[in-house]
């Protein structure tokens, strides 16, 4: 009896998990650059029958037996959001399209190949220095620039440029008067001289990232799958636009409706197990 009490609480907590989630998704549907982050929800795995070396294939039960499920993490969806047009000349945001030869990706991003390996759109990302010197991702290009002329994100992260070093205007050249050419070199307007070039990187496994807060992500696992654009990469900046949250706000509703009716379920089953219980100790105690 106990085993679906518990089950029904591991459910409870992974739709509050859940819940979480998609308030968090709309909370930030303004933020700039912001990914929705979907709750991934799996089954315990069957603890009793390895603990007591029954293998998965050996007789005695029929089917799997599960004590609930866990919300084990939550997945970023990095798809690209739509561009908001600001005219401020601090703003900049990446128009990603980047292809892989031989794969056609679907609007969620994904390639299944007959074999069923699955492939991931890779994305291109502003790369930055966060407070303690780690490079970091982000797709928030509201940029401003601090009291010693480096190029800073809104949480005060340095934006990086080639060669991995922070970007510096110099003393005379304010935002105001730079002008980004096609190439990501930020050029004074007077002038046309060069002051400095946007680092962008290309990631290959956008689920290798990780969020950090403030619109930023690490890279989690092989360095390699992160590098700079090349030349063929199909990616854009336009300075003036900022790129807009990719949340869906209708199926974000739709997810936190059916969060609260599935917990709503649960919270059910635990009472009806509480009343038998009572009845257990009670009632048939007595007799």
């Amino acid at each position: 009896m106990l085993r679906g009490l518990y089950t029904a609480a591991a459910g409870m907590i992974a739709q509050q998990h859940r819940h979480d989630t998609v308030t968090n998704n709309i909370a930030n549907l303004n933020t700039p650059g912001f990914k929705q982050a979907n709750a991934v929800t799996r089954s315990f795995p069957e603890m009793l029958l390895s603990l007591t070396g029954v293998e998965e294939g050996q007789g005695g039960t029929v089917g799997h037996v599960n004590t609930g499920v866990f919300a084990e993490e939550s997945l970023s969806i990095q798809l690209q959001g739509d561009l908001t047009q600001t005219n401020r000349s601090s703003d900049f945001a990446i128009i990603s399209d980047i292809e892989v030869p031989g794969m056609a990706f679907d609007s969620s991003g994904k390639y299944v190949a007959p074999d069923g390996q699955t492939t991931f759109r890779p994305q291109a990302f502003f790369t930055v220095r966060d407070a303690a010197g780690e490079t970091r991702y982000t797709r928030g290009g509201k940029f401003s620039l601090d009291t010693q002329g480096f190029l800073i994100t809104g949480d005060g992260s340095q934006v990086l440029g080639q060669g991995g070093t922070p970007i510096q205007l110099p003393a005379n050249v304010s935002l105001d008067q730079v002008t980004i050419t096609a190439n990501r070199q930020l050029a004074d307007s007077r002038t046309g001289a060069i002051v400095g070039q946007l680092l962008i990187t290309r990631v290959d496994n956008p689920n290798d990232l990780v969020r950090e807060g403030d619109g930023k992500f690490r890279l989690m696992g092989d360095p390699n799958t992160a590098r700079a654009i090349a030349a063929g990469d199909r990616v854009e900046v336009r300075q003036g636009y900022i790129e807009r949250s990719n949340v869906d706000s209708a199926q974000s509703m739709i997810d936190l409706m059916s969060a609260l009716r599935a917990y709503e379920a649960n919270q059910k089953v635990v009472q009806f197990y509480d009343r038998s219980l009572d009845k257990a100790v009670n009632e048939i105690g007595r007799v």
